[in-house]
């Protein structure tokens, strides 16, 4: 016998919508993946989730999400989901050697941090190469370190590291910051960070030594090529959709992220998606949890529509 409803995917838009569906006794099953909690994982202090005065860690507000989910009787499997079917309905969905069926499903498989895409990014990513500053940056005690971007993030992760490194270098395409002015204010003020303008990575040294040992940067203006000596580079030039499983079977915008209408809802009736999977304008934590709450909502509708059929 079909489920109710299968979730696939876990940040804050996937327990969101675990939470309500799960009060509204759908009895959702949720594929986590095998690391769960979407971005937040790798973030520190959460300063404008609402309800925490004195802000809290990433990793700990998603545990307390994942944790009210289960309270509520969601079932939560750690697999990720290797193949989707929504030819025929119930709609199947397999992880591993497990295949479930179900009468609604919510997409909210969350977006992963865009790389260089160089040869010898690949091949020191994890030895000096990194996308997580809060994963990372304690390994850079007193180093130089290099960041990646011109927004919010980028500007994040370069504080962060900050109380690490001895010096950051924050390496931006174009001759101005993205990020808001609260943000770009902070690192403009802070001793360690320098920003570098107008300039492109086109490789990262170190490569014969098994470890980063500069960058190699290509001004934007007179294409000429300098090297710039660090000890890490941290990527933060923005999200790519995690949408492998479902190209071919949902209609993708063209930037890539799954594409819905009325809030939620994908070309296929029943289907649903939330978060920074189909949200490529907002991308914060609370916009994620209120569109997996709408998802929610809807599959319930749309299940109570089906039981009237």
């Amino acid at each position: 016998m079909a489920r109710n409803l299968i979730i696939v995917g876990a940040g804050p838009a996937g327990y969101t919508a675990a939470v309500y569906a799960a009060r509204a006794d759908l009895k959702p099953l949720v594929f986590e993946g095998v690391q769960y909690g979407g971005q937040l994982m790798t973030t520190t202090d959460v300063e404008n989730y609402p309800g925490f005065a004195k802000s809290i860690m990433g990793p700990e507000l998603m545990e307390q999400m994942r944790e009210q989910a289960k309270r509520f009787g969601a079932e939560l499997v750690s697999d990720n989901v290797t193949a989707v079917d929504f030819t025929s309905r119930p709609f199947k969905v397999t992880a591993g050697n497990r295949t479930e069926e179900a009468d609604t499903v919510i997409i909210s498989t969350g977006a992963s941090h865009r790389k260089l895409g160089l040869e010898s990014e690949t091949k020191l990513f994890g030895k000096g190469v990194s996308a997580c500053a809060t994963c990372d940056a304690f390994f850079f005690k007193e180093k130089v370190v290099t960041v990646v971007g011109g927004g919010d993030s980028a500007m994040e992760e370069a504080t962060f590291i900050s109380r690490f490194a001895s010096k950051v270098y924050v390496l931006v395409r174009t001759d101005k910051l993205r990020a808001s002015k609260i943000m770009a204010e902070r690192c403009k003020a802070n001793p360690k960070i320098e920003f570098v303008y107008n300039v492109e990575v086109v490789e990262v040294l170190g490569v014969d030594q098994n470890k980063v040992t500069g960058v190699k940067l290509k001004d934007s203006a007179t294409g000429q090529t300098r090297d710039l000596p660090c000890d890490g580079m941290f990527l933060a030039i923005g999200l790519v959709p995690n949408v492998d499983l479902f190209k071919g079977k949902i209609d993708l915008d063209e930037r890539g992220y799954i594409k819905t209408h009325n809030v939620t809802e994908t070309n296929v009736p029943g289907v649903f998606a939330a978060g920074d999977v189909q949200d490529w304008k907002y991308r914060q934590a609370v916009t994620a949890a209120g569109s997996g709450c709408a998802a929610a909502l809807d599959a319930q509708k749309y299940l109570e529509k089906m039981q009237e059929n």
